[in-house]
């Protein structure tokens, strides 16, 4: 089971820029058991909704 999040792809560039802002981001799935992140740059996957 997973939570969804938004994460920026930051880079140093940009954040020495002061223009974090503006890089690219990816999907987050958070694991609920142990908190790893799964990072999906691909904004084609499709998410389902687990019944509890």
């Amino acid at each position: 089971m997973f939570r969804e999040r938004e994460v920026l792809l930051n880079s140093a560039g940009m954040e020495f820029m002061k223009l974090a802002w503006a890089n690219e981001s990816a999907t987050g799935l958070i694991c609920w058991s142990c908190g790893y992140v799964h990072l999906f740059v691909n904004k084609d996957i499709e998410l389902y909704r687990a019944d509890k």
